[in-house]
């Protein structure tokens, strides 16, 4: 909104003191174009704002022109900073609304808690694109239409008929009656009751999503850490949970166990070799065997047959691969 849009231009001048058009284009995610008549705008509604020409003009708010919030202390103005994690309020389509928010905050704070906590601030990183290992976390784009359709009916309490394709499905339509929205590792789910019973929905997988004006049928107060405990718990335990015994070297124990969604069973001692016998749990069976493949040789499967049918089987291909000269000249 335009509106929105005015509030945020005069945060970023006050914010930075001066600043480009095509900056401000770029922070406000516009033309510049369209920079020049909020410029205008703001202008004739009596906002100090003018220009400054030159290589390093650009537009300047008047000295003084600010409002404070007081009541803060630097602590609590350093936890509003941090604790807004960007890559949780993308999943929910709020990422521009996370940005305007902590520029309100960090211009509406008193002079000398302003720079502290700001300078403060980002000796702190939450949530970064990449792990140790440069490895990139993914974080899923929703069309905005989706997730704002979805984000209203949470919060208004009203049904949601929403398109969506399931793992190996065609999309197809359901209504639901929506309950909270969670973020994990920069997915979204939509926890929802349909027909009575518990669902969770991934958002990236709505492809259409309506708010029906018809009241959720939910209970006034929920526990969305304890329902999504709860449903993680079921989805664990599902019907195609496999059990494998396993004898582990004892330091890749705690390796093996990280990965499984449970221990059945576990013997006291370790052989003479050193190594742990347990029985552990699965999802299904591809989880087991991208599970047992990350522990060899630190492990072996002694059940069931198909497991260590299909590890060996993949051992000796992988064997065969590296046991022969490269099939292409290796590049200098």
């Amino acid at each position: 909104m335009r509106a929105d849009r005015l509030v945020s231009l005069v945060l970023l001048l006050r914010q930075h003191g001066r600043l480009s058009a095509s900056t401000l284009a770029e922070e406000l995610e516009v033309s510049t174009r369209t920079v020049l008549r909020d410029i205008d705008a703001l202008s004739a509604a009596g906002v100090p704002v003018y220009s400054e020409r030159g290589r390093h003009g650009g537009f300047t708010l008047l000295p003084g022109f600010r409002t404070e919030l007081t009541g803060l202390n630097h602590d609590e103005a350093l936890a509003l900073l941090v604790a807004g994690s960007r890559r949780g309020a993308q999943a929910f389509g709020l990422g521009s609304a996370l940005a305007s928010a902590m520029r309100k905050v960090v211009d509406a704070l008193p002079e000398g808690q302003r720079a502290t906590a700001a300078g403060a601030a980002r000796r702190l990183l939450i949530d970064p694109e990449t792990d140790a290992l440069a490895r990139r976390l993914v974080t899923e784009e929703l069309p905005d239409a989706v997730v704002t359709a979805i984000r209203r009916a949470v919060f208004a309490g009203h049904r949601l008929r929403i398109h969506y394709a399931a793992a190996d499905r065609a999309p197809e339509w359901r209504t639901v009656d929506p309950i909270g929205l969670v973020t994990v590792r920069g997915q979204g789910y939509l926890l929802a009751t349909r027909d009575g019973a518990d669902r969770t929905y991934r958002l990236s997988r709505v492809r259409e999503a309506q708010e029906l004006a018809e009241p959720a049928r939910r209970p006034d107060r929920v526990d969305l850490d304890l329902a999504w405990q709860e449903r993680s718990r079921r989805f664990r335990a599902g019907p195609d949970q496999v059990a494998v015994l396993v004898r582990v070297d004892a330091a890749r124990r705690e390796e093996l166990v990280g990965g499984a969604v449970a221990v059945l069973a576990e013997g006291a001692d370790a052989d003479a070799d050193g190594r742990l016998r347990l029985e552990v749990a699965f999802q299904d069976r591809r989880h087991a065997e991208w599970a047992l493949w990350q522990l060899a040789p630190g492990a072996e499967v002694l059940a069931p047959q198909w497991l260590r049918d299909w590890l060996h089987a993949r051992a000796t291909a992988i064997a065969a691969r590296y046991g022969a000269p490269p099939s292409e000249p290796s590049v200098p």
